[in-house]
């Protein structure tokens, strides 16, 4: 079978989508240069007027973008780094978000907003680092994460399908990860649907994004001592909270791995919902600091990101609990 990376993936997702839907079309700064790859060869296909390179600014071409999808339209916009979310952030929570929910659902706001190369990139430092899917989960924007190349495929059809505003984070972690993939067998993959990695009885570990790999590597370096199941939600809002209850119904405990700050951050809701369910230890989390910006010096980077040093502690500090 071929090979498919995770940014082929996404390339692939908008291409078929554009064919499959005359509605579809593509804006963003530099989208047709395919300055992230991800719209690679798509102007060539499709024309111009379907691939549309935007003023360099992203408050007015995100407003423009909701007036296309109240009109009938599905764009998808294309921000090159994830801090350009928070200059928009306004236009689609109170915006985009609210119009279905404050007209009844006489309104639909389809728009997609894609950001391939959310976290940390390699010097790229503190105002083009961020990863801030759970302040779009905050507000109720559905949100997803793909962690895999045929996740972010599915993911990305889906949320250019479904009726309402959704944030794609293609984390940069995750870019160049590539999978052995029969074209013909990719699928749409469902909003608010997790996905066990990993099968295991002894500990649950929630990974966000590209640290499902992370925690997958752990669960393999720990199999002598414990066995650890591996759940992605890729979705993070609507979360797939009766997945989570499954697994954490099976293995009693739980860790979470999220590149998120820790105050206030997806981590401490998934730990905060897990003890309703009913844990045998006290559960952990992994994440980035509070109020955390990342510096420009690689080794300082990496120390402020978590990683698998922490989340193997934070593994065998839950299980101690046995």
């Amino acid at each position: 079978m071929p090979w498919l990376s995770y940014q082929k993936a996404l390339n692939r997702a908008l291409s078929d989508e554009l064919e499959r839907d005359p509605a579809v079309f593509v804006l963003g700064e530099d989208v047709r240069v395919a300055v992230s790859n991800v719209t690679a060869g798509l102007e060539r296909r499709f024309g111009p007027d379907r691939v549309l390179d935007t003023p360099l600014s992203e408050q007015a071409f995100t407003s423009f973008a909701t007036g296309a999808a109240l009109a009938g339209l599905r764009p998808v916009i294309e921000f090159q780094i994830p801090s350009l979310m928070f200059l928009v952030f306004e236009q689609i929570a109170n915006q985009a978000h609210k119009f279905s929910l404050m007209t009844g659902g006489q309104c639909r706001v389809p728009v997609t907003y894609l950001v391939p190369g959310s976290g940390s990139r390699t010097g790229w430092a503190g105002q083009h680092s961020d990863h801030p899917y759970s302040l779009f989960a905050h507000v109720g924007v559905k949100t997803v994460v793909p962690a895999t190349p045929t996740d972010a495929y599915g993911l990305l059809v889906s949320a250019i399908r479904d009726d309402d505003p959704v944030a794609v984070f293609a984390p940069a972690g995750a870019l160049n990860l590539r999978a052995d993939v029969d074209f013909a067998e990719l699928r749409p993959v469902p909003l608010g649907l997790g996905r066990v990695h990993r099968d295991g009885t002894d500990l649950t570990v929630v990974a966000i994004g590209h640290l499902v790999h992370d925690a997958l590597a752990v669960a393999e370096e720990l199999a002598a001592e414990a066995s650890i199941e591996v759940f992605d939600p890729r979705t993070v809002y609507p979360f797939d909270w009766d997945g989570l209850a499954a697994s954490v119904a099976k293995t009693g405990r739980l860790v979470v791995v999220d590149d998120g700050n820790r105050m206030c951050g997806l981590a401490a809701e998934i730990l905060a919902t897990a003890t309703e369910f009913g844990l045998s230890a006290p559960p952990a989390r992994v994440t980035r600091p509070d109020g955390a910006v990342l510096p420009f010096a690689l080794e300082l980077d990496r120390a402020v990101q978590p990683g698998r040093a922490q989340l193997l502690a934070a593994i065998q500090g839950v299980l101690k609990n046995r």
